[in-house]
């Protein structure tokens, strides 16, 4: 049976990987595509994939789209097929436009792969359109997981992880009773500044912490690779996908990214997903579990050049990110969220080179030590936090709106 998406974030990295699997599998089409600002590679996809309807956030960009479809259509050379799809296909914008797309009546799957807690409230619109969820979209259960999952539950739809490490853990968890689970452990390569020490740090620029060893990711989850925060929101969101304890999920470095994460058991067994470093695998995973469709020979894992497995425990002085994280996700609330947004609004300062590297989690640190925790917060209240939490890391740098995380357009949509 066909399986018709509705792709949120279609030009980012998870996006253009999923239309990639569209190309491959004759059972997937596409209903609906989103995206920030790119409207270059938005409009190469529209002409490819045809879909019902197309969403630009930036709502400048939405209307430039329009004009560029118009003259498409106007164009006495382009076949008079396209011609009548071009002028009839509906271009929304803004969040109201994300949730439309993220709820569209043909898609069966909504895919959540926008990046930071933009994500939030198209989730929720699928989920109440009753879509089955893939999500790739980490701050949408860091920030709201009490709402998403008790959602999930409520309206009985489906929601799979995306993330290779959930995605993993997911995979080890099939068959298994869930009594059974001692602790699940997420792999991180350590990213490029595994092995350094904290004085090291002091004068990294962006181009260096860019330079992620094994992944090709947008830049903000990359930066978030190197400070390992991205590995704290993946504790906070492996807590709601899987319900278990912040203090039973640990974070293992394994270098190579070969082995993507694991699940100890109580009578000692430990199993492990393996694979290449490719999203290809968690995308097709989470669009057809549990069957599986088979991929090009460059996404299998070669034994024969497998020389060795190397793991390590995270400097939590190095990796501060990552400690105050956990210590987030554990106090819970409205904490996660002023994690969460913080680190936005300072990787994108970091990102334009108006602060420090250490000034990330410095910021972080600063801002979770202001703020009163709101306990079970609604919506309106995680959002309210946010911006909360976004001017105080405007303020405490001296930072302009301008340096606000919407700016970086390659790492959103």
């Amino acid at each position: 049976m066909k399986q018709r998406l509705s792709i949120l974030g279609s030009t980012g990295s998870i996006g253009t990987q999923t239309l990639e699997l569209v190309r491959l599998s004759s059972e997937l089409s596409v209903a609906a595509l989103a995206a920030r600002s790119n409207i270059k590679l938005l409009m190469e996809q529209i002409l490819e994939f045809r879909p019902g309807l197309v969403c630009l956030y930036e709502e400048d960009k939405a209307e430039a789209l329009r004009q560029q479809l118009k003259e498409r259509a106007e164009d006495q050379e382009t076949p008079e097929e396209l011609r009548a799809y071009l002028r009839d296909l509906p271009v929304l914008r803004g969040m109201e436009g994300l949730m439309k797309a993220a709820a569209c009546p043909e898609a069966d799957t909504t895919v959540v792969a926008v990046v930071g807690m933009i994500g939030i409230r198209p989730t929720i619109a699928a989920i109440e359109a009753r879509k089955k969820i893939a999500l790739a979209n980490k701050e949408t259960l860091v920030c709201a997981g009490h709402i998403i999952m008790s959602m999930v539950r409520e309206y009985g739809v489906t929601l799979t992880p995306v993330d290779s490490e959930h995605s993993a853990i997911f995979q080890c968890l099939q068959g298994e009773e869930k009594g059974s689970v001692e602790k699940l452990l997420l792999t991180a390569s350590g990213g490029p500044f595994r092995g350094y020490r904290l004085e090291q740090l002091r004068d990294i620029r962006p181009k260096d912490a860019l330079k992620h060893p094994n992944w090709s990711m947008g830049a903000k989850i990359t930066i978030d690779s190197s400070t390992m925060i991205n590995k704290a929101l993946e504790v906070m969101e492996a807590h709601w996908l899987f319900d278990v304890p912040m203090e039973d999920i640990e974070v293992v470095i394994q270098p190579q990214s070969v082995i993507h994460s694991m699940v100890q058991f109580q009578d000692g067994a430990v199993k492990a997903q393996l694979g290449v470093p490719s999203m290809l695998i968690p995308i097709e995973y989470a669009l057809f579990a549990p069957e599986r469709i088979p991929l090009p020979p460059e996404e299998k894992l070669d034994f024969r050049s497998l020389t060795k497995l190397d793991f390590s425990i995270p400097d939590p002085e190095v990796f501060r990110g990552l400690a105050l994280g956990i210590q987030a996700g554990k106090r819970g609330g409205t904490m996660p969220t002023v994690f969460n947004a913080a680190n936005e609004e300072a990787v994108a300062a970091f990102l334009q080179e108006r602060i420090a590297y250490l000034d990330i989690p410095a910021g972080i640190e600063a801002a979770m030590e202001a703020h009163e925790v709101k306990e079970d917060p609604s919506l309106e209240e995680i959002l309210e936090t946010e911006a909360w939490a976004r001017a105080f890391i405007r303020d405490r740098f001296g930072l302009s709106e301008e340096t606000k995380a919407k700016k970086l357009e390659d790492t959103t949509c």
